[in-house]
């Protein structure tokens, strides 16, 4: 069963029962348990909704045991929203929020848990390293997608090629900066990777996009920098600092098109700026990862669709 092993430890053994046969036969993408609510597994395309109800001592057990009894321990990453366990699996928690000075102190009294299942596909990226490398270089990539069309899958993939090097693209294996901020993409567990992100990447886990840019710049000599889900204007300003440094960025944002993220303020600095040399358009119209148009930006700002 491999890293799905450490899922069904924190499960309630009437839990993991019902669930291990799902966690063997099918693609899990989410186990979802709720107090005096059904646990509900989503698959890729479908959901099933198990005939247990789950109890506040079902959710009280599964907290002590992915804290391993100490739930204090974990209050930097329970007040952002989530545990990461053994495994590089993620578990959403909802509950009452604390707040103090307008931020969220930690979440107490907490009825809600969803588990994300980690899998890493190694090659899923083989066909977008082809539109994003060549001849031993690596371009400025910018990956449009939806939600839960495998975005982060395929830059976990990207960065894992990039750091060990292909030689059938010739490219060279290089410096890979990863800055994981929801700990999403190398699925770090006590600061260790659990996912195959290659052996010349170094990860700076929790930590804000715009921080971890300027730190990996300075102290880690990249020459690849990776992150998810960019989008403010500290981003912004981090990748100039970046691209003026002479690192190459790959990048992700939400969207479904390129006349999508047209209208958006982030997508035109990044051109204005002169930052982008590709845009990759993700969906799921067949399967997760489906690459939907691949389009080259030229030096005046004139776009190329190549796919």
């Amino acid at each position: 069963m491999g890293k799905e092993e450490e899922i069904l430890k924190v499960l309630p053994a009437r839990i993991s029962n019902e669930v291990k046969d799902f966690l063997l036969k099918d693609s899990i993408q989410e186990i979802r348990i709720k107090v005096n609510k059904p646990v509900i597994i989503n698959l890729p395309r479908k959901e099933v909704i198990l005939n247990i109800i789950t109890t506040l001592d079902d959710i009280k057990q599964i907290l002590v045991r992915v804290s391993n009894y100490s739930l204090y321990a974990y209050e930097e990453e329970i007040k952002q929203g989530y545990i990461t366990i053994k495994g590089g699996h993620r578990i959403g928690i909802a509950g009452e929020c604390v707040l103090a000075q307008g931020e969220v102190r930690t979440i107490r009294n907490i009825s809600s848990l969803n588990i994300r299942i980690c899998r890493e596909v190694k090659g899923c990226s083989n066909e977008v390293m082809n539109f994003i490398s060549k001849n031993d270089r690596v371009f400025n990539t910018l990956i449009v997608s939806p939600p839960k069309c495998g975005k982060t899958t395929i830059l976990r993939d990207i960065a894992r090629n990039i750091s060990n090097g292909m030689p059938i693209n010739n490219l060279r294996g290089k410096k890979v900066a990863i800055i994981d901020e929801r700990s999403e993409i190398a699925s770090c567990f006590n600061g260790i990777p659990q996912l195959d992100v290659g052996i010349r990447s170094d990860i700076l886990d929790n930590c804000l996009k715009k921080d971890g840019m300027i730190m990996s710049i300075r102290s880690l000599s990249p020459e690849i920098l990776i992150c998810d889900e960019i989008g403010t204007e500290g981003d912004i300003e981090a990748l100039n600092m970046a691209f003026n440094s002479g690192v190459n960025i790959i990048v992700t944002i939400h969207g479904y098109s390129i006349e999508d993220i047209y209208k958006r303020r982030v997508f035109k600095d990044l051109l204005e700026n002169s930052i982008l040399d590709r845009i990759v358009i993700l969906s799921n119209r067949n399967g997760p990862g489906t690459i939907e148009n691949v389009y080259l930006i030229g030096g005046g700002g004139e776009i190329k669709c190549l796919k």
